[in-house]
């Protein structure tokens, strides 16, 4: 991000670095200040910079998102992204600084691991309407107060003026910066107004309870979409009540044990369906969840993680251990196209040592994912498709999907199936969580003719969304349909192939046809992380191709269809495995890299991509992707090296896929393409003949809690990435993939000092 963007007439700016832990980008803090006039000519003030939106969601939860706030006057706009930096970016929040508005500094407190200057607000007529801010230093602290002062005076200065000016401030409402965007405002609503089942009578419950009813064009979608081809192969072994039961048999003689999954059609939108599961309240939970006694929330992380102590119900226990309780953890995170991801894994907790008269037990780990589906066109309804999954020994489980096996269905493990048709259920009976999100309601004005809301309502804390406002309003992106996976043995079409032939070959033209291709010789390349001999190599990298990737076709746009990957455009040459002592940028500059070496300085170009991994030490994954020839000018490659960051983060996209590991690692990494430079800090250097793009997982609470997970089990993963430029437009299209690598077993002892 420039740190030197323009602040007009009597400018001033301060920069601070933002290296902490919820935003370790490396990009300037800035505060601006311009001047713009607007009706009698009377001058207003612009404020602008960057701050963190800070606040305790619904379920007891702190979180501190960082955010972009401009000042106008008495109107206020809060933005992901810097809308000077991003042309048509579109606010997250607006409204007014009301003369009612009350603004306190509230000194240095700790947010998650940093501390920080906040500053607090709140109505004088209501002090229950407040909200908070946090900066990094005292002096931007200072500025901000200043700014809102001045907005403050800007707005007692229309009051003054009377008439129209004063009715107009009048008609304008509380911002809601609480995490609340209208939709998101309507199911928090609806949460609170909890309507018990049975409401309306039994004719009412058992007309809505166990059918699917007339699910249209839903009835097909299985929900297992994904950019990485994968080789579960998913039969269902029951349906009971609307409730689909599959096993993955893909791999059958694992003999131990079976994975398995319920899966649901819901009436309801996602963020409904996250907040009834992850709902901790025992009059809410009895009315769906048959298996658990008690819950209670022990303690939470980062807004995305807890840990969560519970009982199970005694008609699932025998009576000689007719008293269990547990300790489990979860993480649950957002996808970019929407979807939600629980995990859930079993724990140990000081708080909650093991307890007189119950037997401490261990959970089995499972996932939730829950996935929006689009209604029919002109439709309202909002649909979700609801999976748990979990691991079962299969003692039980295979009689009991060859028949009625009835002592089954008195397993803890038959109970945690049976949670998908007690939430569904529990919603169908609920018409408040149904309808919540089927229309938007009023939006409130802004200086163009919308009503806003006040600000200190815009910021108060209680969210009721675990994601609050991750979701993007800038740029919206094109819905895309799901493509079903294929079993990983199934057989290309002739018209697929033909198709990613067709996009090898047109991939090839984003290299200049006029310079004839050098050899290159990964031989001559020595990176940290050698390169494999066979699929039976360990700790070693490979180049898999693009086979296994399903990307955007010739006619994606027209029929969302995709096609598999065809061969890299560019050449893997090396793989460098570093440990460092904090996240390191320019890594192409040292004398280590590979970029620096004889051979390194000969290549007409060189892609190079850091992952910056957070642990302790921390680490650097360095990939080098080399080009035969220089970048074709005009191309949609040479768009990417020479173009704007903003460019770069729309564009750049990697594909994850665990090829084999631990199914709950495979679940918490997916297989959807990811924008990176959407979803955590990228920063780019264009120098000499490469560009290297550093990859801040650590900034992003979400990754780093998967980068986690799946540290924990590297040893025994193999994992595929591919690396693409994402086609928005027809003449970009059919994409292809710019690079790939399978990463095989590796150990984290084996990464070297960068310096050392």
């Amino acid at each position: 991000m420039d740190s030197k963007a323009g602040s007009g007439e009597g400018g001033t700016e301060s920069e601070l670095s933002r290296d902490n832990s919820f935003n370790r980008s490396g990009s300037k803090h800035r505060y601006r200040r311009s001047m713009s006039y607007g009706e009698d000519e009377k001058a207003l003030l612009v404020f602008s910079g960057w701050v963190y939106h800070v606040g305790v969601n619904s379920i007891g939860h702190e979180y501190c998102h960082h955010r972009f706030l401009y000042i106008r006057g008495k109107y206020v706009e809060m933005y992901r992204r810097d809308p000077q930096e991003n042309p048509g970016s579109k606010p997250i929040r607006k409204g007014i600084i009301g003369p009612t508005l009350m603004v306190e500094e509230t000194g240095v407190r700790k947010v998650g691991n940093e501390e920080y200057y906040t500053i607090q607000f709140y109505s004088r007529l209501d002090e229950t309407k407040k909200g908070e801010i946090a900066c990094t230093t005292a002096e931007e602290s200072k500025k901000w107060i200043e700014a809102f002062d001045y907005a403050k005076n800007q707005a007692e200065y229309e009051l003054s003026r009377g008439g129209g000016a004063r009715n107009k401030l009048s008609m304008e409402a509380d911002i809601d910066l609480e995490g609340h965007r209208p939709r998101v405002r309507r199911y928090a609503s609806g949460l609170k107004k909890l309507i018990r089942i049975g409401q309306g009578g039994p004719d009412m419950l058992s007309r809505q309870g166990s059918s699917l009813g007339n699910s249209g064009s839903f009835g097909d979608f299985e929900g297992e979409f994904g950019d990485a081809i994968e080789a579960h192969e998913w039969k269902c072994v029951r349906t009971i009540n609307g409730v689909r039961i599959l096993e993955d048999v893909s791999d059958s003689k694992s003999g131990k044990a079976s994975l398995v999954k319920a899966v649901a059609l819901v009436d309801a939108s996602v963020d409904t369906v996250l907040e009834v599961i992850l709902n901790t309240d025992r009059q809410r939970r009895y009315e769906w969840d048959m298996l658990t006694g008690d819950l209670e929330l022990v303690d939470s992380y980062d807004g995305n993680y807890d840990v969560v102590y519970g009982t199970y119900d005694p008609k699932y226990l025998t009576r000689w251990q007719s008293k269990k309780d547990f300790v489990f953890s979860r993480q649950w995170f957002q996808g970019q196209d929407g979807a939600y991801t629980i995990l859930q894994f079993p724990a140990v907790h000081k708080k909650r040592p093991p307890r007189n008269g119950y037997q401490r037990t261990t959970i089995k780990p499972s996932t939730w994912e829950v996935r929006s589906l689009n209604g029919p066109d002109g439709s309202n309804t909002e649909k979700c498709l609801v999976t748990h999954m979990l691991e079962i020994h299969n003692a039980g489980w295979g009689k009991w999907k060859k028949n009625n096996y009835s002592k089954f269905e008195k397993t803890i493990p038959y109970a945690l199936l049976s949670q998908v048709a007690g939430l569904k259920e529990y919603i169908g009976a609920n018409p408040s969580l149904k309808c919540e999100s089927s229309s938007m309601g009023g939006h409130s004005k802004h200086p163009d003719g919308e009503l806003p809301d006040e600000f200190y309502d815009a910021i108060s804390g209680a969210s009721s969304s675990t994601t609050e406002d991750e979701e993007s309003d800038d740029e919206p992106e094109k819905e895309e349909k799901p493509v079903k996976e294929k079993h990983a043995s199934s057989a290309l079409s002739s018209s697929s192939l033909k198709q990613t032939l067709d996009a090898t070959q047109d991939a090839n033209k984003e290299l200049d046809p006029s310079v004839p291709p050098i050899h290159v010789d990964a031989s001559q390349f020595n990176g940290s992380l050698h390169k494999g001999k066979d699929d039976a190599d360990t700790n070693c990298w490979t180049s898999p191709g693009g086979a296994g990737f399903m990307i955007r076709g010739k006619t994606y746009l027209k029929n969302s269809a995709k096609i598999t990957g065809g061969e890299p455009l560019l050449k893997l040459i090396a793989v460098d495995w570093f440990k460092v002592d904090k996240a390191t940028d320019k890594i192409a500059l040292h004398p280590k890299s590979q970029v620096q070496s004889d051979a390194g300085k000969k290549l007409p170009f060189v892609l190079v991509i850091n992952l910056e991994i957070p642990a302790k030490p921390n680490y650097s994954l360095v990939l080098y992707y080399a080009a035969d020839r220089p970048v074709n000018k005009d191309s949609l490659l040479e768009k990417f090296v020479e173009g704007t960051d903003a460019f770069r983060d729309a564009r750049f996209k990697l594909i994850p896929s665990i090829v084999e590991g631990y199914w709950m690692v495979k679940r918490a990494v997916g297989t959807k393409a990811c924008l990176l430079g959407k979803a955590v800090a990228c920063k780019y250097f264009r120098q000499d003949n490469f560009l290297q793009i550093d990859v801040d997982i650590g900034s992003s609470s979400v990754a780093r809690s998967v980068i986690g997970l799946v540290l924990g089990y590297v040893t025994s993963l193999v994992v595929d990435l591919a690396i693409l430029m994402e086609a928005n437009v027809e003449e970009e299209l059919p994409e292809y993939i710019l690079g790939s690598v399978r990463l095989n077993r590796v150990r984290l002892e084996s990464a070297i000092p960068l310096d050392g």
